[in-house]
């Protein structure tokens, strides 16, 4: 496939980088190798960080659930700035957005995968060139429930599938994942324009359902899993926590049952690793790979039976949620070290780092800030503290889920059930986290401190403890500092203001007289 296009030489920009961003979605920051997790199985990632990668250790996104963030790290404004902080309100065509500015300065975009981003579809238009599309034939497990077990009576929603099966006569299992995997390989592999090229793939996986098919089911180790954070040890939580472990109905699982939950999880991260290889497969033997920058981040995390929870909730914000793995390879010519890098970072530090790495002064204001400079030296700092926020107002029922409440097997029935009936439970909340202290402050309810290198599990809540006085002070006015400094934008368009002159006689008066005295 051959994609050539007419463009303005002004636009041409040969010597910036080609960009593949890929974006699976609900993956856990702990669940690679390279990290030193003994049962995840990411051999491609793994490779490509010892030999031409970074990989952020300590990354932490700025919402728990799918669209306020993706909204966040693609515009690099924090959810509050313009009140993205629900499922339900995505980005809307007067907002910046990364690709659009890409688009402008004259790159190719390429779209696979998953939305969650814009509300208009005719918006695509204006963020790519080329937006692939699955067959409807292909698998999803949010549509076709069939490996769900329980009753009407008492609906399953552990979202635990275990193994899949291809269908009679087919020989590999096909999902839209693996549509837009091997769409974006063809489009590396054949692209061969003037332009510099963005693949922009956001895929499903490791997203929950926690199922996946052979040859990834059953190649994890289970004995190497690192041990659950069990329900009973979350005194001092919120109240959603309760209201979920009460919604889900999950608290009579055995042990074994969870091992075999997250030993899928991790198999399914597995597969996500391969497709990572495929890419930078793609890449290599296309001869692209020394010109392109290649970007590997989700959006959030899952509990994976952290908690006796699986999935997420949108104002939860365990480390298990909102750390998440972020591995960039820049274009040979930066000449980078390779490596783990340790400083605290956010994820609306990407669209900074891209616009820095291609040359962009984007026409709007945002909070990123560029990882360029860690990427030559991964042992550098960056942030003294990360946040995440997430939860509505009491007035805010319009940002609880809208799933259909109706249905009692629905896979979210539990969670929409407690946003829209419990505003405390589901109420605002804003995490300030440094290397060693988190503080979690909450609109309705008490707050949560935790002392991560006491409690790395978050499980003992110090908020009334005097021992800390002055580390919660000093988290307080963190996050007081970060709301002032990101409270809004101001556009950088300015309007001039039609006054007419008769509305000051006095300064009039004054300027004729000045004009005289000349």
């Amino acid at each position: 496939m051959q994609h050539s296009v007419f463009i303005n030489s002004s636009c041409r920009m040969s010597n910036s980088p080609n960009l593949v961003i890929f974006i699976p979605d609900q993956w856990r920051g702990d669940v690679m190798g390279h990290l030193g997790n003994p049962a995840a199985v990411t051999p491609n990632i793994d490779r490509l960080v010892s030999e031409d990668a970074v990989s952020f250790s300590q990354a932490y996104c700025q919402n728990p659930v799918c669209t306020p963030s993706r909204c966040s790290f693609m515009t690099g404004w924090y959810p509050h700035t313009r009140g993205h902080r629900s499922m339900n309100h995505p980005l809307t065509r007067d907002e910046p957005c990364l690709l659009r500015e890409l688009k402008n300065a004259g790159y190719y975009i390429w779209w696979g995968g998953k939305n969650d981003l814009m509300s208009d579809e005719d918006a695509f238009s204006e963020l790519c060139d080329e937006r692939h599309l699955p067959e409807e034939t292909h698998k999803n497990l949010h549509i076709d429930q069939s490996w769900r077990k329980g009753t009407p009576q008492k609906p399953d929603f552990s979202f635990y599938a275990g193994e899949l099966k291809k269908n009679e006569g087919e020989d590999v299992y096909l999902d839209s994942d693996w549509s837009h995997v091997l769409a974006a390989q063809n489009f590396i592999e054949s692209y061969n324009d003037s332009r510099p090229f963005c693949v922009f793939l956001s895929i499903q996986y490791p997203h929950p359902p926690y199922g996946v098919e052979q040859p990834y089911y059953g190649s994890v180790q289970r004995n190497q899993i690192p041990s659950r954070i069990t329900a009973e040890s979350t005194h001092g939580k919120p109240r959603m926590h309760q209201q979920l472990l009460d919604g889900l109905g999950l608290t009579d699982k055995p042990e074994k049952w969870w091992s075999e939950l997250r030993a899928t999880y991790y198999e399914m991260c597995a597969r996500v690793d391969d497709q990572a290889g495929i890419l930078l497969t793609a890449l290599q033997q296309s001869g692209h790979y020394d010109e392109t920058a290649f970007f590997l981040f989700s959006d959030h995390g899952d509990f994976t039976g952290d908690y006796g929870l699986v999935e997420k909730a949108q104002n939860l914000m365990e480390d298990c949620l909102v750390r998440v793995p972020l591995i960039i390879k820049p274009p040979a010519k930066a000449k980078s070290q390779s490596g783990i890098c340790n400083a605290l970072v956010e994820l609306v530090d990407f669209p900074a780092t891209v616009y820095d790495m291609v040359g962009i002064k984007p026409k709007y204001t945002h909070f990123g800030r560029t990882l360029l400079p860690l990427l030559k030296d991964p042992s550098g700092e960056h942030r003294d503290a990360v946040f995440t926020e997430g939860g509505r107002c009491d007035k805010e029922s319009h940002c609880a889920e809208s799933d259909d409440l109706d249905d009692p097997t629905n896979l979210y029935a539990p969670r929409a059930r407690i946003q829209t009936e419990d505003f405390t439970a589901h109420g605002k909340a804003v995490m300030c986290r440094t290397h060693r202290f988190k503080l979690i402050m909450r609109l309705y309810e008490s707050d949560e401190f935790y002392d991560l290198e006491k409690d790395p599990n978050e499980c003992i809540n110090r908020i009334n403890d005097p021992d800390y006085d002055s580390e919660r002070k000093d988290l307080y006015q963190r996050i007081l500092r970060h709301l002032f400094e990101t409270a809004d934008i101001v556009p950088q368009t300015t309007q001039a203001r039609d006054i007419p002159q008769s509305h000051f006689p006095l300064g009039n008066a004054i300027s004729r007289q000045l004009t005289a005295c000349h």
